[in-house]
């Protein structure tokens, strides 16, 4: 690891131009073009602050220092940068929280957080994943990529070798091959919801795993999700200490194989000298790179935002490039400069879809923040384990076809969206199963199916309950069902696992006989226990639900409502509700 991976903070500080100094100004027409004037002198002072990515800090910094030793200056104003090298995932954290938002995996912002003015993170998949998670004010200025490394599978060089590297050129199907074979390749990643390089070596596995789209393929999703699970870290460094630590073949064996890391990341492991250096396998199609880009966050005052215009200027100079080259990185066009010590194979310049600036939708040859925000949802259950009980309305609202799902019924469909979210929880859960309506069972509006229960042990018992699932002729009767939903699962509570209800409806509670919503809440917020706390998740579907309603209830119970109009997108809520549980502190 460089030493740009450790914390590191410096302030630079702003120089009084004398007279005749050059001073950089920002020109009247917004991000481009600055020039050099002439000024006798500056007043008052700009404070920026800047958090960059720890790889490309150094580079960063030594360019502002140059500036700021120039004489920088915007508007007669002097600036002062102070820089700061930062975990993407922190600053992340932090606007998140700013913004009401909780990305899947990311965990709560330090209370001693604070945003800064400008944000260099190592990928833009950072400015997507805050857009597609709900904080829709999020728009950072700009967004454009300063920097550039791809994204790469390591592998030791003794195994790459074996498997015809360098004269063999590798694809993701390829690497799933050797994954899922009888005699699988180790395979690691860093935890992909806190790690661009880990999320954007995800998408590529599994895009490879379902690109069959056979019977098979989901199958093979979730298997390529389990072998990358198997030896996942949270931290960069602890999975890089995981590679062979010496060169005979009983270490080698025994070690990590392959691994999605920056190019980055495997040169500045090899210019340590290793027992076991690591090749840089370039696979097709290729991955979403680390593009590093320049955001300034929403917010800052006008002064602050024409000194970032300037700045960024600053870091799109020609020469920047050679301050890339001595940190392992590229200029964004994929290209490198002088001094870059690139890894045999490498590319030149390198491709990779990358964002649209601003995390914006996708576009052209950019990433679908969909299938993205997905695969972080699928991989934060398929690594995590709790104990459930789904609740399925089966009201006769529920037998309404819906257009765009060729005529499937709306129970259908959320049956289906069930199925497959189930199928990526392992045998560590436990799950039960309910229906309801009104009067299922006498004058129950409830029905149990299967009780909570460990998958290792009723797995087949579920898929064939969920099989048989039709709806009924009754309304929704849904604050009894709730309510006695809650307490069955507070009744088993069990330690150091999520324990929560997930209750899929399309409608308002419509049962004349039950109790009232006050009663309700009032019910709920007398039994909750913060010592066994049980989250509560409802998923809405259609335009007679109620968000307000469900909402009501989450605020007591902890969890979150969650309400679609379009019942084919019930699937993809349902993945982003269960990721979105906070496990127990």
């Amino acid at each position: 690891m460089s030493a740009g991976r450790h914390r590191m903070r410096r302030n630079l500080h702003a120089a009084t131009a004398a007279a005749a100094v050059g001073v950089l100004a920002v020109t009247a027409g917004g991000w481009f073009g600055y020039q050099q004037l002439a000024q006798p002198d500056c007043s008052g002072r700009i404070e920026l602050s800047v958090a960059v990515a720890a790889e490309l800090a150094p580079a960063v910094d030594a360019a502002a220092a140059q500036w700021v030793k120039d004489g920088a200056a915007v508007g007669g104003t002097c600036i002062a940068v102070n820089v700061a090298a930062t975990d993407p995932v922190d600053v992340a954290a932090t606007v998140a929280a700013k913004h009401g938002v909780t990305l899947a995996g990311v965990g709560q912002a330090s209370g001693t957080s604070v945003s800064p003015d400008v944000w260099v993170p190592d990928s833009s998949t950072w400015l997507l994943r805050l857009k597609t998670g709900g904080a829709t004010a999020f728009e950072p200025g700009n967004g454009a990529s300063i920097a550039r490394s791809p994204v790469v599978v390591a592998m030791p060089v003794p195994i790459a070798t074996r498997l015809g590297w360098p004269q063999k050129k590798f694809s993701w199907t390829q690497l799933l091959q050797q994954v899922q074979s009888d005699k699988p390749l180790r395979t690691g990643i860093v935890e992909p919801t806190r790690d661009a390089a880990g999320l954007s070596g995800l998408l590529s596995l599994t895009a490879a795993a379902s690109a069959s789209g056979g019977p098979d393929a989901e199958k093979e999703k979730v298997a390529a999700l389990r072998a990358l699970a198997t030896d996942r870290s949270a931290l960069r460094p602890d999975l890089l200490a995981r590679f062979p630590t010496a060169s005979d073949p009983t270490t080698i064996a025994s070690s990590l194989g392959a691994a999605a890391l920056s190019e980055e990341d495997v040169i500045q492991y090899n210019s340590k000298k290793p027992p076991v250096p690591l090749a840089a396998l370039y696979l097709e199609p290729a991955p979403a790179p680390l593009d590093y880009p320049y955001a300034v966050l929403p917010g800052i005052e006008p002064a602050k935002a024409s000194a970032a215009r300037v700045l960024y200027e600053v870091l799109t100079t020609d020469g920047f490039g050679d301050r890339l080259a001595r940190q392992s990185l590229r200029a964004p066009d994929g290209n490198w400069g002088a001094g870059f010590d690139a890894p045999q194979g490498a590319p030149s310049p390198a491709g990779g879809a990358t964002p649209p600036a601003n995390g914006g939708g996708s576009a052209t040859g950019g990433l679908d923040p969909q299938a993205m925000d997905r695969a972080v949802s699928s991989w934060s259950i398929a690594t995590q384990s709790g104990r459930m009980l789904a609740v399925i309305d089966v009201s006769g609202s529920m037998k309404e076809k819906v257009a765009n799902a060729g005529n499937a019924t709306r129970q259908q469909v959320t049956v289906e969206a069930a199925r497959r979210g189930l199928n990526l929880f392992d045998d560590s859960w436990s799950i039960g199963l309910w229906t309801f309506s009104t009067r299922l069972v006498g004058n129950r509006d409830h029905r149990e199916l299967l009780p909570i229960g460990p998958l290792s042990r009723q797995r087949g018992k579920l898929e064939q309950s969920l099989g048989a699932i039709r709806s009924s002729t009754g309304n929704t009767g849904l604050y009894d069902t709730v309510l006695a939903a809650y307490q069955q699962v507070q009744d088993n509570w069990e330690p150091g696992r999520v324990n929560s209800v997930v209750l899929f409806t399309d409608g308002k509670n419509e049962d004349s006989d039950g109790i009232t919503q006050q009663k309700l809440l009032s019910e709920l917020d007398e039994i909750k226990d913060p010592e066994r706390p049980v989250q509560v998740v409802i998923i809405g579907i259609g335009g007679d639900v109620s968000k307000a309603e469900l909402k009501s209830i989450t605020d007591v119970t902890g969890g979150g409502a969650f309400v679609t109009e379009d019942p084919t997108r019930i699937g993809d809520i349902f993945l982003k509700a269960i990721a979105l549980r906070k496990a127990p502190t």
